[in-house]
């Protein structure tokens, strides 16, 4: 009894999956479309190019001038006379950067803005990636909690119809502990599948910036897969259009621009400008002074050595860091494109049709082990291998699915391997 409450209570709550209360089932690009849309980690990176932007529109541009001001008593003293007044002064010096060290600096500010954009990039389509990855596994795990809540529930059943028999003898009482150990396990599978969707379900709704307990329906979608060019090919398009490679190389060349920077800001800027003072003194004279004033910082105690090292040490480290970068790179690639071919030719060797003919053959074993038609031991086989079965075929979905996504994002060429259809009705 207490095997048929819980298959019972389990597969109540399984059916709520799919009962009418759930919403509109949506197609795995709408939420996709949603999520580039509502993201709220999206808003960081754009923040992130305002203020690559907003920094790169000053960094050519010359310092601003100082004004300086002065203001304050004069007293004079002479041999029979001594007199009282103002005195004041006023300069305006303008700093003159040295030759090339503007040039520089806007360079570096250009870089800092490409590397905003790249990053936005990266992040916009690893995250249309991870939300049609979570997509396709809630809809797989839906159709297995669905699957194993079907055979769990036809387990159930036909046990409370046996008990109902009294069946003496140790045959029957055998074939209901049968009956009984196969329903755990399918409610097993029920019970794991169902928190996989819940932790899909979780994730996704975070990415779309909803609350995580929001219900949401996905629509089943057919996966369309190309056929993956040679590996040299792909080594060499993943080298050019990799994001990460994209950034670390556009990081050694700020990198190299910052040498060059810092070996330009060895020598002093030079501060120049007019400036003028004036005492006054009613009883003697007063006196006025225009002239231009020039002033230079002496490296003695710091003449810049310092920083020169250690930007070229810098630099040294983005070239090592690209290097790895490149040979973690060409393993990947290489990786994703083996697991790609693998799951390519096993979801070649299934028929569209696989999932519901072992369906049909579940119930069809259920209706004439009934009528004693057929032995337990087919009846029970055929359920384990429908569920089997549905487990095996959308996991082999998801894995191709998750490799084909892994080589276009190492190839910078998003739809190139897969695209999903239009969903199953």
């Amino acid at each position: 009894m207490r095997t048929i409450l819980i298959s019972s209570l389990l597969y109540a709550v399984l059916s709520s999956l799919t009962a009418a209360e759930q919403p509109v089932p949506k197609s795995i690009e709408h939420l996709v479309s949603i999520t580039l849309t509502a993201n709220p980690e999206i808003r960081f990176y754009e923040a992130e190019i305002v203020k690559a932007r907003a920094n790169g529109s000053t960094a050519g541009k010359q310092s601003n001038p100082t004004l300086e001001l002065q203001y304050g008593r004069n007293k004079l003293i002479a041999p029979g006379a001594s007199s009282d007044g103002l005195a004041f002064s006023a300069s305006l010096a303008q700093p003159i950067e040295w030759p090339g060290r503007l040039g520089l600096r806007k360079a570096i500010a250009n870089r800092d803005i490409a590397l905003a954009e790249l990053g936005l990039d990266r992040f916009r389509f690893h995250l249309a990636s991870r939300v049609r990855v979570l997509g396709c596994t809630l809809a797989a795990q839906q159709e297995i909690a669905t699957a194993a809540s079907e055979v769990a529930a036809r387990y159930a059943s036909l046990r409370e119809v046996m008990v109902q028999r009294e069946p003496a003898g140790i045959a029957p009482q055998l074939e209901i502990m049968t009956i009984e150990a196969a329903a755990l396990v399918a409610e097993s599978r029920a019970a794991t599948a169902a928190v996989a969707v819940q932790k899909a379900l979780l994730e996704l709704n975070q990415l779309m910036g909803r609350r995580a307990d929001s219900p949401l329906v996905v629509k089943r979608a057919a996966l369309e897969m190309k056929a993956a060019p040679v590996l040299e090919t792909l080594l060499l398009t993943s080298m050019r259009n990799h994001y990460d490679l994209r950034i670390r190389r556009a990081e050694l060349e700020q990198q190299g621009f910052k040498v060059e920077l810092a070996k330009n800001e060895r020598y002093p800027a030079i501060t120049v400008g007019p400036f003028f003072q004036q005492q006054n003194a009613p009883a003697l004279e007063n006196q006025s002074i225009i002239g231009i004033g020039v002033s230079f910082p002496l490296p003695i105690w710091k003449n810049g050595r310092a920083e020169v090292t250690a930007a070229e040490a810098r630099q040294m480290q983005a070239q090592a860091s690209l290097s790895a970068m490149q040979r973690d790179v060409e393993r990947q690639v290489t990786e994703s494109l083996l697991l790609f071919k693998t799951q390519q030719t096993r979801l070649a060797l299934w028929k569209s049709d696989t999932v519901a003919r072992f369906s049909a053959a579940a119930a069809l074993a259920d209706r004439h082990y009934r009528l004693g038609a057929v032995p337990m031991g087919t009846f029970v086989e055929l359920q384990d291998k429908y569920l089997a079965a549905v487990e095996s075929v959308t996991e082999t979905q998801v894995q191709a699915l998750e490799a084909a996504l892994m080589l276009e994002s190492l190839t910078g060429a998003p739809g190139s391997l897969i695209t999903l259809t239009a969903s199953k009705p």
